[in-house]
């Protein structure tokens, strides 16, 4: 890596290279946020299965993505230490997106191929070890590209790289949530979602191909000189590494619990808002065990209900997108803790108003509103640990870090899930529905109480 003060200022155009990865990175996890709900209850999943299959992410998360920033700290390569997760993240995961929106058809030429009976759910079990691949490689990709920042961008341009990347996914999301409803109102085109999958994959490979070959992370001889120097002190172990982690500052301890909060709250919208506006806002029954009758004559409303959640999401994304900058410059004139508090009460407001009231146009007002908050998750809390980072260990911190985002999706994945799988909602013709609107309730608890920690947060002058 090379020393902080040999860095030069990143340029609007090199800020613009290096976030084109991440668009594409985001490209695809917003189909996978999207989409996956629709994909997976198709091939038979019940809300707490669905939560189960979202497992994919916070597991991965949380080994994958340690272990991976950690190696990239030492990795010492051709590429460099960081672009060879970039590009093989990318790659693999573009794999997966083509395979799991046809996972039926993969599981029928099996079934062909081997000459033997499968089980029914054969087809989902394959969907979900697909999401299982998309998330290790997201979550692959996501930490050495965090940890990009501090090699390559100056200290003082931190929260700038940070409000950058934000920009990337608020734009990224928008274009991959809007591009199926656009091309319904403009050309009368529903795109199918295998389409929406291929296109994931490709915006994902080439971004990262192009942020690869136009970022230079500096000649790899002075990693391996640092990387020499850390085996002869100590070869740390991961709880070494933690217990190190929480000796940068008592601070960190606190901006910690705000992560795991904040993204409690944070996921609860995310996983489940596409059932939200499928089965509360359009009535459509459970169909996870209904006959290919029932289904068919729900299928107008469930279309509907989907590229109405796109629509949302791109709204979602395209505040995020609006105010990613602005939320940076103002982060650096006021601080980051207040522009972050204030950001994610107005989050807060915007769950409860959709936890309660489930007209369209409010709902998608208030998914904007919520996009400002979005913004702020996505960029302050990296700025503000970024401060506490020692040198020659950011993609150790970085993938540590990332505990805190992966583990509260655990609890939602299954705590959150179970919940709602008992809250059923009787329906005529003994079909029933679910109480998708409680997990804006249980997120807003959850976003209060991370708002009072980053209150009690102490930032550097």
């Amino acid at each position: 890596m090379l020393e902080n003060n040999t860095l030069k200022k990143f340029t609007t155009a090199q800020f613009l290279n290096f976030c084109l990865g991440f668009f594409g990175l985001q490209f695809a996890w917003q189909m996978r946020i999207i989409l996956s709900g629709p994909v997976t209850e198709g091939l038979g999943a019940s809300p707490f299965i669905y939560g189960l299959i979202w497992l994919a992410g916070p597991f991965t998360g949380m080994v994958v993505q340690p272990l991976i920033g950690a190696l990239s700290d030492k990795t010492v390569s051709p590429l460099g230490r960081r672009r060879p997760y970039l590009l093989g993240g990318a790659l693999l995961a573009s794999i997966a997106l083509w395979i799991f929106p046809n996972s039926a058809d993969v599981a029928n030429w099996l079934q062909n191929l081997t000459g033997i009976q499968l089980p029914a759910l054969t087809a989902l079990f394959i969907a979900a070890i697909m999401i299982w691949i998309i998330d290790a490689c997201v979550n692959v990709a996501q930490g050495p590209y965090r940890a990009l920042i501090p090699d390559v961008v100056p200290q003082e341009q931190h929260s700038l790289a940070n409000s950058y990347i934000s920009l990337a996914i608020g734009l990224g999301s928008v274009i991959a949530a809007g591009t199926a409803p656009f091309l319904k109102w403009a050309f009368n085109y529903q795109m199918s979602i295998p389409a929406q999958f291929i296109m994931a994959a490709l915006a994902f490979t080439l971004g990262m191909i192009w942020t690869c070959i136009t970022i230079k992370e500096g000649k790899n001889t002075t990693a391996k000189e640092e990387n020499t120097k850390v085996e002869k002190k100590e070869q740390l172990s991961f709880w070494q590494s933690l217990k190190d982690f929480f000796a940068l500052s008592p601070e960190v301890s606190k901006i910690c619990t705000m992560q795991f909060f904040t993204w409690i709250g944070t996921m609860c919208m995310m996983i489940f808002f596409t059932q939200y506006s499928v089965h509360t806002i359009y009535g459509v029954p459970d169909l996870s065990s209904a006959s290919a009758e029932i289904s068919q004559n729900y299928a107008a409303a469930t279309l509907s209900g989907t590229n109405f959640s796109s629509i949302c999401f791109a709204i979602f994304n395209l505040i995020c997108f609006v105010v990613a900058i602005p939320i940076g410059i103002l982060s650096a004139k006021f601080g980051n803790k207040k522009v972050h508090i204030i950001s994610i009460i107005t989050m807060i407001f915007a769950y409860l108003c959709m936890a309660f009231c489930h007209n369209l146009k409010l709902v998608a007002v208030m998914m904007g509103v919520a996009g400002i908050g979005w913004a702020s998750i996505c960029a302050l809390p990296f700025a503000m640990l970024s401060q506490y980072i020692k040198k020659g260990t950011e993609g150790s911190v970085m993938g540590i870090f990332n505990i805190f985002i992966a583990g509260p999706q655990v609890f939602v994945c299954t705590l959150v899930a179970w919940f709602i799988n008992k809250c059923i909602i009787n329906m005529d013709g003994g079909l029933i529905n679910y109480h998708w609107e409680y997990t804006f309730i249980i997120g807003a608890i959850c976003l209060a109480i991370a708002a009072l920690i980053t209150n009690s947060v102490k930032e550097k002058e």
